[in-house]
């Protein structure tokens, strides 16, 4: 009885499988069709259930979470110094004088997890990498391992003489967008604040007398340092400005002494 009831299993099931293949082969020959019904669109995939074009616009629309790998809201341009107010350098900070067109920020993110509301407006916090690049006008060389931040003249012309900060930043960005133009490109307004945590400091030399010469420490800029930043693009590519609200050095003499920067966004998405 037992090998009856075995045996009556075992064909049942083969017969469900070979039904479901003979099924599915059924289905694979089923076309994809497009019924044009009035106004709207209505598409059969693989033979199933119909479904709309306005159906499917309804669905892109609703709220999803968003995030992972990525490399994009590309940043660079310039940076410039703020003491206390004013464009012009202190005489606490005149060693810091700086040549403005070599003066440079460049950043970017790598990863981000958010929420799209719909297709106009979406947050999502990022996180990505920052670097802050003075190049010195003077002769001087900024002292590492010093309770202040000292900067002793040197008698050689340097080619290139760069006091540089890089920090990992973790930006909260609430992004704003038009619809898609038929060329499939929108208007972008992204705003939001900003955290940075202190990579290194670093300065970098070229002269005919030492060569290359590069030293890492602190300088004393600021471990933790908080912002907010402005992009505004069409496409893939606008303007970005952002502000640092902290000091960028934790030394008395420097206090007040602000950045921000400015220039081209690439990869806005």
């Amino acid at each position: 009885m037992k090998h009856l009831i075995f045996k009556t299993l075992l064909v049942s099931g083969l017969a469900g499988v070979m039904a479901t293949g003979a099924f599915a082969q059924q289905d694979s020959t089923v076309k994809d069709t497009v019924i044009k019904k009035k106004s709207k669109y209505m598409v059969r995939i693989g033979g199933g259930n119909l479904i709309s074009k306005m159906d499917s616009t309804k669905n892109a629309k609703k709220g999803r979470f968003v995030g992972g790998i990525t490399f994009t809201r590309v940043d660079l341009g310039f940076s410039r110094l703020i003491d206390n107010g004013d464009f012009n350098l202190s005489p606490n900070n005149e060693f810091l004088d700086y040549k403005g067109g070599k003066t440079s920020t460049f950043s970017f993110d790598v990863l981000q997890f958010g929420y799209r509301v719909n297709s106009n407006f979406k947050v999502y916090v990022a996180g990505g990498f920052d670097w802050t690049l003075i190049r010195l006008r003077d002769n001087v060389t900024i002292q590492k391992n010093q309770p202040t931040l000292v900067a002793l003249p040197e008698n050689i012309a340097f080619s290139k003489n760069r006091f540089s900060s890089s920090y990992v930043h973790i930006p909260l960005n609430f992004e704003f967008r038009t619809n898609e133009s038929k060329k499939g490109k929108r208007f972008y307004f992204v705003v939001g604040p900003e955290i940075s945590f202190l990579l290194n400091g670093k300065v970098k030399q070229i002269s005919d007398e030492r060569g290359k010469e590069k030293q890492y420490d602190s300088y004393h800029f600021q471990s933790v340092r908080y912002g907010g930043t402005v992009r505004f693009g069409y496409g893939g590519m606008g303007l970005f400005t952002k502000y640092y609200f902290n000091d960028m050095f934790t030394t008395p003499a420097q206090a007040g002494l602000k950045n921000m920067s400015f220039g081209v966004s690439f990869g806005l998405n």
